[in-house]
């Protein structure tokens, strides 16, 4: 709904955001719009405005509502709607009854999260062992990750999980061909295990075989698959134990893509690196950087998100902008263009976005 629509609204007294938008890939149900038919524009899901976290990476999004429920839809051949079915769904269904769901986290085809008593949950596709739940078995409804109440966040990466407790301490399980669970080893692991001694960890992003994390500190660290130059350590080496990007102590936030990393530091300013074929590091080329790259020279990027071979970020004054790969519409700038360098989605306000591998879901502040 634009803004002029939304001061209207609140002028006459009338419900005000905020408001679910997706765009992009749709094959699957996965923007949410009771269509399989991709979109190149914001679309609104519904007319809710109770949304208030979403997270997605391959084909289908998840959200948790004001309330605490928890909401799922798009592909679901391996249950990681969580509904208990393996159904397709192309509008946002219910996971069960309970009004407790704090975060939530995909990974290509299962799903992790966090309940406000600090209990973990996965769902979905677990060849590798990526629900945590010592078995290699699949799951079509949330299933409890041990007994512990002190997990804190956590993000998916394409078949791997990455946590940090309230202690600060970093725990991975799952595929781990690449190193990317950070334990020094390539070996699958289907629980937690805990990276290091550290209880600094404070920020973690899953890419699609790579972790991004920042400490205390303001060090950003990177581990796993390290081709194109991902990791941002002027190598393409995979690295099965974490590694600090250049030296720093500047860094505030973090995102993983397929093939690249975006990082956002205190001073506002915005970098990638990694894969920059689609044009998905923003910085006007198409060439890979195995080391972080501004991207201009604005000081006021306050959020980032990246899909598989695209970028969107928020500003402090809210305005939305992508850039990359567009064959889907996954921009949201109304073409199929690709972008090298940021442009801006619409003129509203927004509070979030997250990327999907080639669509966008955010919530319009």
């Amino acid at each position: 709904m634009s803004g002029i629509l939304q001061g209207l609204l609140a002028s006459v007294g009338g419900a005000s955001g905020p408001w679910l938008y997706a765009w992009g890939y749709n094959a699957q149900g996965q923007l949410g719009d009771n269509t399989v038919v991709a979109k190149s524009s914001p679309v609104q899901i519904g007319a809710l405005t109770t949304w208030s976290k979403i997270a997605s990476k391959a084909y289908f999004s998840t959200s948790i509502k004001t309330d605490g429920t928890l909401w799922t839809w798009g592909n679901n051949s391996f249950g990681q709607l969580g509904d208990g079915t393996v159904v397709r769904r192309s509008s946002p269904v219910q996971v069960g009854a309970l009004t407790t769901w704090s975060k939530v986290a995909a990974g290509n085809n299962h799903a992790i999260a966090i309940k406000t008593d600090g209990t973990l949950w996965t769902w979905g596709y677990n060849t590798q062992g990526q629900l945590g739940d010592n078995t290699i078995v699949a799951k079509s409804s949330p299933i409890q990750v041990g007994a512990l109440t002190n997990w804190s966040k956590v993000d998916g990466g394409g078949t791997f999980c990455i946590a940090i407790k309230t202690d600060g301490t970093l725990w991975s399980w799952g595929r781990n061909n690449y190193g990317q669970l950070g334990d020094g080893t390539v070996v699958n692991k289907s629980s937690p295990v805990q990276i290091g001694a550290l209880t600094t960890w404070s920020e973690v992003a899953g890419g699609n075989s790579h972790t991004a994390a920042i400490k205390t500190d303001g060090t950003i660290w990177t581990w796993g698959n390290g081709s194109y130059g991902r990791l941002g350590d002027n190598t393409t080496v995979n690295r099965s134990s974490p590694i600090q990007v250049g030296a720093l102590t500047t860094w505030s936030k973090v995102a993983g893509g397929g093939f690249h990393t975006a990082a956002i530091k205190t001073d506002g300013t915005i970098w990638t690196w990694g894969r920059g074929g689609q044009g998905q590091l923003g910085n006007n080329s198409n060439i890979y950087r195995s080391s972080p790259v501004q991207v201009g020279n604005l000081t006021d990027w306050s959020q980032v998100a990246c899909g598989f071979g695209f970028t969107t970020s928020i500003k402090t004054d809210k305005t939305l902008w992508s850039w990359g790969a567009n064959d889907e519409g996954q921009l949201g700038d109304n073409a199929v263009l690709r972008r090298s360098s940021p442009v801006q989605i619409g003129s509203d306000a927004w509070a979030s976005v997250a990327c999907g591998s080639n669509f966008t879901l955010a919530i319009e502040d």
